[in-house]
């Protein structure tokens, strides 16, 4: 019920997912009416999926602990608690990141052992890169990035095929004793984790040098810097595409490029991807893009289905209860730091 498109686009989602994936099944949690109607009048046929009713809706401005605690009717909280109670596998909203991010956390439940779950984004290079935290916790340890690179190389492996992912630690140089006390010391932790591929400090600007497969930072810094891409993104498509509408011969010059114009726009688009997966929850969710089309929102739900079917959660459990944090323990809390959000 969250996505700025409406239902009828996350149904349209839905209906092209299950074309492609026979033996998933779906459940449709939200108004009725609204799933129902628009679905009717565009021609789509939701006779086949199940719909779970709710008369409440997750607004982008409303609080994330507010919907928690004063909306548990919503289509996030019902759907959220159907799958923490085993009615689902996973999940896929387009709605409110910071109330999905602590509804997960406080329903789902974390992965027993970490320390705090992150959002899994994936900027949209000629390789993609998994970047962790993209907004979950503004600020972070060096222990939750430790956390952040064993989680971040088995979603990398398990889900997207990447054998030893490369981990790379943002940073503002590549030399070991760059950045602040965080880096030093999350770079000391990161390179002493058995098992990793410790591609070492990374900058933003080598990112598109294949130089990494996952990238490790803290919420705050990490959401700025995957904003930042997607609008470069944007801004680039668009000052191409007026280059070869500046006139008749540009124009006819286009035409010779229309095919490759439209893979680089494609290979540019976030919704390629999917969504973006919480890390460190006992179960898939997925966040897709508030904006997702009908295209974005299949796109999620396969990555939702790839996701669970990959036993990613699994090895985690099994990696994370390896780790030892050298520092002070730090107790589990179950209240994320929500700051900014991967998506509208």
């Amino acid at each position: 019920m969250g996505g700025d498109r409406g239902p009828s686009e996350v149904i349209s989602g839905v209906v092209a997912a299950s074309k492609e994936l026979k033996n998933a099944f779906f459940i449709l949690v939200g108004d009725e009416k609204e799933i129902t109607g628009p679905a009717l009048f565009g021609g789509l046929d939701v006779s086949r999926f199940s719909v779970v009713g709710t008369s409440d809706v997750v607004l982008m401005e409303d609080d994330p602990l507010t919907v928690i605690r004063h909306k548990p009717d919503s289509s996030m909280v019902k759907g959220l608690n159907m799958l923490a109670s085993g009615e689902g596998d996973s999940i896929v909203s387009t709605g409110n990141t910071g109330a999905l991010f602590t509804g997960a956390t406080l329903i789902v439940r974390k992965i027993k052992g970490v320390l705090r779950p992150a959002i899994a984004g994936v900027l949209p290079l000629e390789n993609p890169v998994l970047l962790l935290d993209s907004g979950a916790n503004v600020t972070a340890s060096a222990d939750y990035l430790a956390q952040f690179a064993v989680m971040g190389s088995i979603y990398m492996q398990k889900v997207l095929g990447v054998q030893s992912p490369r981990v790379g630690l943002l940073n503002n140089g590549s030399e070991p004793h760059k950045g602040t006390e965080l880096q030093t010391e999350a770079f000391r932790l990161i390179s002493s984790l058995p098992g990793i591929n410790f591609s070492g400090n990374v900058e933003a600007d080598k990112l598109c040098s294949d130089v990494c497969d996952v990238v490790v930072t803290d919420g705050f810094t990490g959401n700025i810097l995957l904003k930042s891409y997607e609008g470069m993104g944007r801004f680039a498509i668009k000052s191409i595409r007026d280059i070869y509408e500046k006139d008749l011969l540009t124009k006819t010059s286009a035409l010779l490029i229309k095919k490759r114009f439209a893979g680089l726009k494609k290979r540019m688009d976030p919704g390629e991807y999917g969504g973006a997966p919480f890390l460190g929850l006992s179960k898939p969710v997925i966040k897709a893009h508030g904006a997702s089309d009908a295209n974005a929102v299949k796109n999620a739900i396969k990555q939702a289905v790839s996701y669970t079917l990959s036993g990613a959660v699994v090895s985690m459990a099994k990696e994370i209860r390896k780790f030892a944090p050298e520092q002070s323990v730090q107790k589990e809390s179950g209240q994320p730091q929500n700051g900014g959000s991967v998506a509208k």
